[in-house]
């Protein structure tokens, strides 16, 4: 019995900060329309500063907490609204989650920027660890009490704020209908600045109150993803009911300790449960509650996509696999495996564009399903050992269809969510499959075979051979990864012009008024997920093979997020929007930090200014995450547009052609260096298209404008009305 009390308490403890966590969340989302995905990093980061306030500077707890959560943490939910969020209006679910994800990424990088990971962080319990009472032989500390209190007045405060006040009402207005809010002397975007401010608050005192209570280690991404475990509780209310939240906090916390007071202690299987259990409880949660009607019209969103035609993109693969290998011959032989990384990781973004750029649909782990064909590949197409294994054709078809079998099986209970509540469903798989599957390091045995998932906790993949080709060579590899990706891009742009295509882009537009011309939605999104579960499928094996060994960190949550952040930066609409998010995702960040890591190595002088360098790059990469709402279309939309613009500058794209061509032979007799050849070619990619505009303005100015057109391709001056009367015999004529 004392055991059960124990453990009974611990859980309510453990559900009343998952209470305050998830209200925090329900609070926002009511009155913005925003799930805040970076919800766990703002109380990560608070918690951090609390740390500081109280170990590295001294102050007693009291101060901390007044500045931390009374001050820091409403000034930085309000700044978020002022300066990022309060621009999303009119944009689609992927860019809302989008730019809050950047949010999560870029405070996560920030603050292992600031405060050193490799340093041990602990937060103590309020009035210590020794303050507790007894209750029924049971011991509970001061800090437990103050959870609960906190998390009971809470609940009972925002439910009379929703319902009973009218600074409620004008919150849940700000999202209902801001112009009728506006009629009425309101100012719906004070009022949301209002809730984020709340929002934000909640969250640090949920990560202040439950490090103490988890252990008091601080880590920045292991408590991000803590406090991400209060999404199940938000998601018992459906992010509107705040009784039903702080249930339903309850119930996960007590599941929790629950498993880890009765199932077996032998083996992983009982913690890998236990952590991933509030994934699993918000992946039922997401499929049993009732879900919105479907959408009647279609939602006229700020996204622009041009999807191009077959022939098209045929020609522009056949110029990628050209310029892949013609710039692969300026690297080094770690460099090109390096490259043939960054391609893999550009195959697995186009499962992203086939399922939420062509379809609307939205996954956040796409990386969750290369791990499943990595797995599949490892146990069933590895041949050899040593040096000479090597991974089989037959694994890796074998990966990829079990992939795509189990993106099927995801989807089926999934078929029904849309928007918001299927990017929760895939996170909570993804999740699911890190803890439980990735972290299975015990021994099975299954029709007397014995097996074990991850053993010693990461697989060895060899290259793949087939045939006559040998993936081990870094140049074989990297053409491979880039063949098929053209092939993949290709075959998606014919799927995009296909009759199946366009029903994908009707679903998208209108889910309501496709099944009403007769569609099958189910067997749509049944199969456009299996289509992108392959893809990512395929994808992963390539990308496990060309690393050699990977572990669980290579299928990270925070993984899949940054490749889909970048992906949306790119434009998911675009397959060469897969290719630059793809590149950026695989190579590009780890190239620079690295870069700046061995600079730093070098140069003791100045190893402080290129280590905030290599921080910086990742921050930064976050911060052009953030700004996709101004911009939600990508820059590949505006680069495209850009050259389409500038058509008829052909002497410019010559000359700018052969300036390239310049380059390249300068590189490649070593004239200049590889780095040098790359920024240069990105600068005449990039500003070109400016300096196209330019030069077509300047030449319309030097031709003079038929008469028909006077005054409507340029400005009726002085000068025009003087040609006109010249023109037509009027040279008396005075103009006032």
């Amino acid at each position: 019995m004392t055991t059960f009390l124990t453990y009974t308490i611990l859980g309510l403890v453990l559900g009343s900060v998952y209470s305050i966590a998830a209200s925090g969340l329900v609070l926002t989302y009511n009155t913005s329309g925003i799930f805040n995905f970076a919800h766990g990093a703002q109380a990560m980061f608070g918690t951090f500063l609390y740390w500081h306030c109280t170990e590295r500077w001294g102050w007693p707890v009291w101060l901390a907490l007044i500045v931390v959560v009374g001050v820091a943490g409403p000034a930085m939910g309000a700044a978020l609204h002022a300066v990022i969020m309060r621009g999303l209006r009119g944009t689609a679910d992927v860019t809302k989650i989008i730019v809050t994800v950047a949010v999560l990424l870029g405070t996560v990088y920030l603050a292992q920027w600031i405060w050193n990971p490799d340093e041990a962080h602990t937060v103590a319990m309020f009035f210590g660890a020794g303050s507790k009472i007894t209750i029924a032989g049971v011991v509970v500390r001061y800090h437990e009490i103050v959870c609960l209190v906190a998390a009971v007045a809470i609940a009972a405060g925002l439910r009379v704020l929703f319902t009973r006040s009218r600074v409620g009402v004008v919150m849940r207005g700000s999202v209902d209908d801001p112009d009728l809010l506006r009629l009425n002397g309101h100012d719906p975007e004070r009022a949301a600045m209002l809730s984020w401010a709340l929002g934000s608050t909640l969250a640090v005192l949920a990560g202040v109150l439950i490090v103490p209570i988890s252990g008091g280690g601080l880590d920045a991404g292991a408590l991000t993803l803590l406090v991400i475990d209060a999404f199940a509780a938000a998601m018992f209310g459906r992010l509107r009911s705040i009784p039903r939240t702080f249930a339903g906090a309850m119930v996960l916390g007590l599941a929790a300790n629950y498993v880890l007071a009765y199932l077996p202690s032998a083996g992983t299987f009982t913690g890998n449960l236990r952590v991933s259990l509030p994934m699993i409880i918000l992946f039922v949660v997401l499929v049993v509650l009732p879900q919105d009607r479907l959408r009647g019209a279609a939602v006229r969103t700020r996204e622009r996509y041009r999807p191009p035609t077959v022939r098209s993109a045929a020609v522009w693969g056949l110029v990628l696999v050209a310029a892949v290998y013609l710039y692969s011959l300026l690297l080094s032989d770690g460099a090109v495996t390096m490259f043939s990384l960054g391609m893999t990781f550009a195959i697995i973004a186009l499962s992203l564009t086939v399922l939420t750029g062509y379809a609307g649909e939205l996954n956040l782990a796409p990386l969750a399903f290369g791990a499943v064909a990595t797995v599949v590949a490892f146990h069933f197409g590895v041949q050899g050992s040593g040096l000479g294994a090597r991974t089989n054709l037959q694994g890796v078809l074998l990966g990829v269809a079990a992939a795509a079998l189990v993106g099927g099986l995801v989807a089926l209970p999934a078929l029904r969510l849309r928007g918001l509540y299927l990017a929760l469903a895939t996170m909570a798989f993804g999740e699911f499959l890190s803890n439980m599957v990735l972290r299975d390091t015990t021994e099975h045995e299954l029709f007397g075979m014995r097996f074990t998932l991850f053993p010693d906790g990461a697989l060895v993949v060899p290259p793949l051979r087939a045939g006559p080709l040998d993936l081990r060579d870094g140049t074989t590899s990297l053409m491979t990864a880039t063949v098929l990706f053209a092939l993949i891009a290709v075959g998606l742009a014919a799927l995009r012009g296909s009759g199946f295509g366009r029903r994908l882009a009707a679903m998208k537009d209108s889910p309501a008024a496709t099944a009403m011309l007769g569609q099958n939605l189910v067997r749509l999104k049944l199969s456009v997920f299996m289509i992108s579960a392959a893809i990512a499928g395929l994808g992963g094996v390539l990308m496990s093979a060309a690393t050699g060994t990977v572990a669980q960190e290579n299928f990270s949550f925070t993984g899949s997020l940054a490749l889909l952040m970048l992906v949306v930066v790119a434009g998911i609409g675009y397959l060469s929007g897969a290719l630059f998010g793809g590149l950026m995702a695989g190579v590009g960040s780890a190239v620079l930090v690295s870069t700046f890591g061995d600079l730093a190595l070098e140069n003791e002088g100045m190893a402080t200014v290129y280590r905030a360098l290599g921080h910086l790059v990742l921050v930064g990469t976050a911060l052009v995450g953030m700004g996709v709402g101004r911009n939600p279309s990508g820059f590949v939309h505006d680069l495209v547009e850009g050259y389409r613009a500038i058509r008829a500058a052909r002497p410019l794209l010559f000359g700018a052609g052969a300036l390239g061509a310049v380059l390249y032979v300068l590189a490649l007799t070593g004239v200049i260096g590889t780095w040098t050849f790359a920024l240069a070619a990105l600068c005449v990619v990039m500003l070109l298209p400016a300096v196209g505009r330019a030069y077509l303005e300047e030449g319309r100015r030097a031709r003079p404008v038929p008469l028909e057109l006077a005054g409507v391709d340029e400005p009726y001056t002085d000068e025009l009305r003087v040609r006109l009367d010249r023109e037509l015999g009027l040279k008396g004529t005075v103009h006032a």
